[in-house]
Formats: structure tokens, C-alpha cells, sequence
């Protein structure tokens, strides 16, 4: 038992010393370095087809892309 709450008040003063260290470096939470796009993989599931959540997002995307690429011809 006392091997035990040596172990774990070691991992607790390890856990708190990574606390101030990251609270001192006052750095944001960041993701890793590009995620699953960094790999080769486009989407998060393995299905062929999107849900219908996903699909309207994309939409949505693809549209609000085509608007900011567009020629605005009031400025020619």
C-alpha cells in the first residue's frame, strides 16, 4: 500500500508541476501538427458516403468559396 501512495503522489506532483508550467508559458491549447490532414486522410470516418450533416457542410462551404472567388463586376 505505501508503494502505492508513493507512486501516486508522485504522479500528482508531476501533474501539477505540468500545470504551472503550461499555465506560466501562457500558450493557448493547439492541436497537433495538422492533424489527420497531415496523414492523407480527408474525413474522420471510413464510410463512402457522408452523413447528411456533413454533406450540407461541405454545401455550405463550396458555396460560401464560390461567392469569395467570384468576379465582382460593380468594381470593373
Amino acid at each position: 500500500m505505501m508503494i502505492f501512495l508513493i507512486t501516486f503522489g508522485f504522479f500528482l506532483v508531476v501533474g501539477a508541476a505540468m500545470a504551472v508550467g503550461y499555465i506560466v508559458q501562457h500558450k493557448t491549447l493547439a492541436g497537433s501538427c495538422g492533424g489527420l490532414a497531415s496523414v492523407g486522410i480527408e474525413k474522420e470516418c471510413n464510410c463512402e458516403k457522408p452523413c447528411e450533416k456533413r454533406q450540407e457542410r461541405e454545401r455550405k462551404s463550396t458555396a460560401e468559396n464560390d461567392l469569395d472567388n467570384r468576379i465582382k463586376v460593380e468594381n470593373i
